[in-house]
């Protein structure tokens, strides 16, 4: 989409090292100190790390180490998710290519214990970020990218609300493989009825006795983007 009109420069602000709650999930900045027994415990099913450009972590020390270092960067700037449920740290997520100048940033490193997987915290996890990226930080693009052979990834791009852009080929090598990289956006002016769509989707009436969702939160986006929802 075109301006019709000049946009000041620098066009946003850094997202903040702070905490956002929700009802089922806490962001936290990662602390090593904090976080290492709880996330290693999460990180115990090796497949959670297939996509990934490092783990499986199968020694404490090693995983220790690795947040060490996340703890201390700024872009990618780390979060430990924190599931209300029972207080436990059970995966992660970071913002990343952070270019506030442009107002363009990725979201991604993101993985789930498999407690946590499945259950409405990973979304309202997004919600909140997505929510500090546009609404407190001004950011004009939201981005994601995964293995453009991930199809869970994939799916989960098209469920939060994100287009597809295409795929960009021999993008780089993780694991020692060639990776073809899929692209996904989310843009400022989709962002309000993205928004209505996922607080309708968290909000308690859409589950069941059962916790099962009654509505989806795909057709709720796009619905509210239709100016249906």
């Amino acid at each position: 989409m075109q301006d019709a009109q000049p946009l000041r420069l620098p066009y946003a602000r850094p997202p903040v090292r702070t905490s956002f709650s929700g009802r089922f999930v806490r962001l936290e900045p990662l602390d090593p100190v904090a976080h290492q027994g709880e996330l290693f415990a999460a990180a115990a099913e090796p497949a959670i790390f297939d996509w990934l450009g490092y783990g499986p972590f199968l020694e404490a020390a090693a995983m220790q180490a690795w947040l060490e270092a996340r703890a201390l960067s700024v872009d990618p700037l780390f979060f430990a998710v924190r599931d209300l449920r029972d207080g436990r740290a059970k995966g992660m997520c970071a913002w990343l290519r952070l270019d506030p100048t442009m107002g363009v940033i990725e979201v991604g490193h993101i993985w789930y214990g498999t407690t946590l997987q499945r259950t409405e915290g990973p979304t309202e996890a997004m919600y909140l970020l997505f929510r500090h990226a546009f609404e407190d930080c001004g950011y004009r693009r939201l981005e994601w990218k995964c293995n453009a052979l991930n199809g869970k990834s994939r799916s989960a791009a098209l469920r939060f609300g994100f287009g597809f852009e295409g795929v960009f080929r021999q993008h780089m090598i993780t694991k020692g493989r060639s990776r073809d990289t899929a692209w996904f956006s989310l843009l400022d002016h989709e962002w309000p009825a993205t928004k209505a769509a996922f607080e309708r989707w968290l909000a308690p009436a859409n589950f069941g006795a059962d916790g099962g969702q009654i509505e989806r939160l795909g057709p709720l986006i796009e619905a509210a983007r239709a100016g249906c929802g």
